[in-house]
């Protein structure tokens, strides 16, 4: 008779994707082995592979799983009853919330989803473009943007923007640091919703002068996952 499922099956199968998720984030994903997660785990490599068949099933896991509780977050914010302004803060407090629990998942979903194929990608990246249409709906839909035509097509690259602050808060936000998810939410909706009022069409407002910025303050966080993030 084939082998039953333990009672804890499911629970044994999210705490080994919470520690492949941690390895992945802190070595990147070519560098772990099967080996490596299943000493995280406290489990042998024979029962590894009973929850799992290969390290690409774990990966597939947490980047759909990442991005599906993302996406559902979208899903639900669409059925409340808040408009405007109060919709798109909320909305930004409930992703940076859900971020606080899934920093891990969150670095894999953003540094590894090229080791996807191209059938598991692409179901991972339609679930991103619904996360990404639902804020640009809020964005278009707060009241704070010129209502001219002009301004029509700037919801989502704006979206993007309000994406670019949050999606690398888990470099800098210390878990023991004096700032958490749940205070810096209010903050990210207010810098975000101040400066909307004051966005222009491009093309329309030239600048009087040109910032002086050198090639290092716009390059992405270091490469190396295994340093040492910086404190808050």
């Amino acid at each position: 008779m084939p082998r039953g499922r333990a009672a804890n099956y499911d629970d044994q199968r999210e705490m080994i994707l919470e520690q492949a998720a941690q390895l992945f984030a802190r070595r990147g994903y070519s560098a772990t082995s099967m080996n490596q997660v299943a000493e995280a785990c406290g489990l042998s490599k024979a029962s590894l592979y009973h929850y799992y068949r290969d390290k690409y099933a774990m990966l597939v896991c947490i980047a759909e799983d990442h991005v599906t509780r993302l996406a559902a977050l979208i899903e639900d914010e669409q059925v409340r009853q808040l408009q405007g302004e109060a919709r798109l803060r909320h909305l930004i407090q409930r992703i940076v919330e859900e971020y606080a629990d899934a920093q891990s998942a969150h670095r894999v979903l953003t540094e590894d989803v090229k080791f996807l194929e191209d059938d598991d990608r692409r179901r991972v990246l339609d679930k991103e473009r619904v996360v990404v249409e639902g804020f640009a709906r809020a964005v278009a839909e707060s009241g704070k943007l010129d209502g001219s035509k002009n301004m029509a097509g700037m919801a989502k690259p704006l979206t993007m923007l309000l994406f670019g602050m949050i999606n690398w808060m888990f470099t800098w936000m210390r878990p023991d640091g004096e700032l958490n998810y749940s205070a810096m939410g209010p903050v990210v909706a207010d810098l975000f919703l101040g400066g909307l009022p004051n966005v222009k069409p491009p093309g329309l407002v030239v600048p009087s002068f040109t910032p002086a910025l050198s090639p290092s303050s716009l390059a992405p966080p270091p490469a190396n996952r295994q340093g040492a993030e910086a404190g808050a």
